[in-house]
């Protein structure tokens, strides 16, 4: 239970409200039976608008292109490290956002990137996930956490954190699957069976 309200607090609390000179960069990691999906929103406070706005809009055009959106994400997933028990994963990029330039000179534009690694077969058992941010350490604040999984076979059982939040260790569990339920009027046949034989087998008590 504390752990779902700490997750609740974290997806909650407003982004807006981190220092102007700081790049607020907020990791969210999602685990499921098959995949870890990394969602990092990134939110310049208006006295580091300008420089971010100038790693983005490489023409100085006053717009971003597509390709000058994919390039930055790359830029920011080059930077970020995720293992699985040692193991490195490769997460690929399959959503960013980006708002206009203007909303970055207010305070409150924020990018999204949204990124998922496969995870080839595993057996049921204790999972440890490490993630590392590595992007723009001159001006970020960082916040990581784990989000609620949705599988009720994956469970979180603690996360530690490095005092900057850039390093976040996820311990989690993975359950094996249920056995398979019978259908009902299999379990009403035994059931059927089972009187039947009790019956058969009952003692027999001689007449006078």
């Amino acid at each position: 239970m504390l752990i779902v309200l700490a997750l609740v607090a974290f997806t909650s609390a407003p982004l807006s409200a981190h220092r102007r000179d700081e790049y607020l960069q907020a990791a969210r990691l999602d685990m499921t039976l098959t995949r870890v999906t990394l969602e990092l929103d990134l939110t310049p406070g208006i006295a580091v608008a300008d420089s971010i706005i100038g790693d983005l809009d490489r023409n100085r055009d006053g717009a971003l292109s597509k390709s000058e959106q994919d390039a930055y994400a790359a830029q920011v997933m080059s930077a970020i490290d995720l293992e699985l028990g040692g193991r490195v994963l490769q997460p690929q990029v399959s959503a960013v956002t980006f708002p206009n330039l203007d909303a970055f000179r207010h305070g409150n534009g924020t990018i999204r990137v949204e990124a998922a690694a496969d995870l080839p077969p595993l057996p049921a058992g204790d999972r440890e996930l490490f993630f590392r941010n590595r992007f723009r350490p001159d001006v970020g604040a960082y916040l990581a956490n784990a989000l609620a999984p949705q599988s009720d076979r994956v469970s979180v059982l603690a996360q530690h954190r490095d005092p900057d939040q850039r390093e976040l260790t996820i311990d989690y569990v993975v359950r094996g699957e249920p056995p398979p339920r019978l259908p009902w009027w299999v379990s009403g046949v035994v059931a059927g069976l089972a009187l039947t034989t009790a019956f058969l087998l009952r003692p027999r008590v001689a007449l006078d």
